[in-house]
């Protein structure tokens, strides 16, 4: 079992953004299972604190940024990949600025500041995601992918030659671990061409970057500085994207394939993650046939929904009904070819649609749902025993006493039936 991990001590590190110039002090402290890494901004009124959440990504030139309304964290890739590399979950970051500190360019001295922390596992499991098929995402001449690898997290990137400035293309592969991470991953320090210097500058960016923190390059040649590795430039793509990748809700395990991406690609590969993500966390049963059993006034045969799987109060509901050869109708509706009755899978929409409108009833009312009227109704493949009937209903109008709803039904993703319905709560 994989555990939740934080750090042993509290520990601090000072300098100034690579984009902003300012000076800011980091420290980092232990923080419980479950806590995540929360940045605190000590130098605001009443110390706001914003967790690295992809739900709180903003946009930002060149950087990932965080942001809960007006409270901001500017340029924290480096430090999360260092959190991710080093396999800590759970962190107290207090900030004196906006912007964390550039240092070196590198993931570095942040590896160092953690490690040297110690790092303790807390006994909680880690949720982990294991992917189940490829998820892409491409623009331009800029591609990456996450294919399904039961060994962690590895990572193949390409960077292209930038026009002749970084002498030929760059590949890199790596199975990510603390130990890979440490030395082949974190020491890469960001890079820019020479021509994208003033550009910056004017941008109001780089202003704390310097010819020791940012590989600068130019032609064939580095100014002011040796290169770490031969593809330091490739490595430290990567190293960006482990710090976007630890935005994805639950420790990915994953071979990545990236080709000449940025923050935009990665954090769309994040996004899309977290939706298959959630999808695959959504409960299988929300209500099961004794919670329907309490909503509705049908009984067996007539009750036509076993249960239901997903709900959004005020929005959709979807219900499941398994078709079964021993349904009474099927005696008497085409002997020898049974078909369930288009009467029937009606019924069905209108019964999930009673349940959402029992669940927005007052505490205590006597009032039940009853079928006011359908339109639009389209019959589209035959329903068969031993089918799964999945019932779909979107809301287009749900008031205190009815509702309208446009709802199908499907089988293995194909239409059966659709219609709008509308019912209204009345007394019995």
């Amino acid at each position: 079992m994989s555990v939740q991990r934080t750090i042993g001590t509290d520990v601090s590190i000072s300098g100034i953004g690579l984009h902003s110039g300012e000076p800011c002090t980091v420290t980092c402290r232990p923080a419980p299972p479950d806590h995540g890494i929360v940045f605190v901004r000590t130098d605001l009124p009443g110390q706001p604190c914003v967790l690295a959440h992809p739900e709180h990504l903003c946009q930002r030139q060149r950087r990932t940024a965080l942001a809960v309304g007006a409270v901001e964290i500017h340029t924290c890739e480096h430090f999360l990949a260092a959190a991710y590399g080093l396999g800590i979950d759970n962190l107290r970051v207090e900030l004196t600025a906006t912007e964390l500190p550039g240092l070196d360019g590198s993931a570095k001295p942040f590896v160092e500041l953690l490690a040297g922390a110690g790092i303790i596992e807390q006994g909680v499991e880690r949720r982990t995601f294991e992917l189940g098929e490829p998820v892409s995402v491409s623009h331009d001449n800029r591609s990456i992918i996450a294919l399904p690898w039961k060994g962690g997290l590895k990572i193949t990137y390409t960077l292209d030659d930038h026009g002749g400035a970084l002498l030929g293309a760059q590949v890199v592969e790596i199975e990510v671990n603390e130990r890979s991470f440490a030395e082949q991953i974190a020491p890469a320090r960001t890079f820019c061409m020479k021509h994208e210097v003033e550009a910056l500058r004017a941008a109001g960016l780089g202003k704390g970057a310097t010819y020791e923190n940012t590989c600068v390059y130019d032609g064939d040649r580095v100014i002011g500085t040796t290169l770490r590795f031969r593809d330091e430039a490739a490595r430290h793509k990567i190293l960006d994207l482990i710090g976007d990748l630890a935005h994805v809700r639950r420790r990915l395990q994953a071979h990545i394939v990236a080709v000449r991406t940025g923050h935009r690609e990665n954090m769309q590969l994040v996004q899309e993650l977290n939706r298959r993500i959630a999808e695959q966390e959504k409960p299988r049963v929300i209500f099961d046939t004794r919670r329907i059993l309490e909503l509705l006034p049908h009984r067996f045969p007539m009750l036509l929904v076993d249960r239901i799987v997903e709900y959004e109060a005020g929005k959709r509901i979807v219900g499941i009904k398994g078709v079964s050869i021993n349904e009474p109708f099927f005696a008497g509706h085409f002997p020898g070819n049974p078909v369930m009755p288009g009467v029937l899978q009606l019924e069905a929409m209108a019964q999930t649609g009673a349940i959402m409108l029992m669940l927005h009833e007052e505490p205590g009312s006597r009032r039940i749902p009853f079928l006011m009227s359908m339109e639009k109704v389209k019959f589209r493949r035959p329903v068969v025993p031993g089918d799964v009937l999945r019932i779909e209903l979107e809301v287009l109008r749900l008031r205190s006493r009815m509702s309208a709803c446009m709802g199908k039904t499907l089988v293995d993703g194909q239409v059966c039936c659709e219609a709008e319905i509308r019912s209204v709560m009345m007394e019995p």
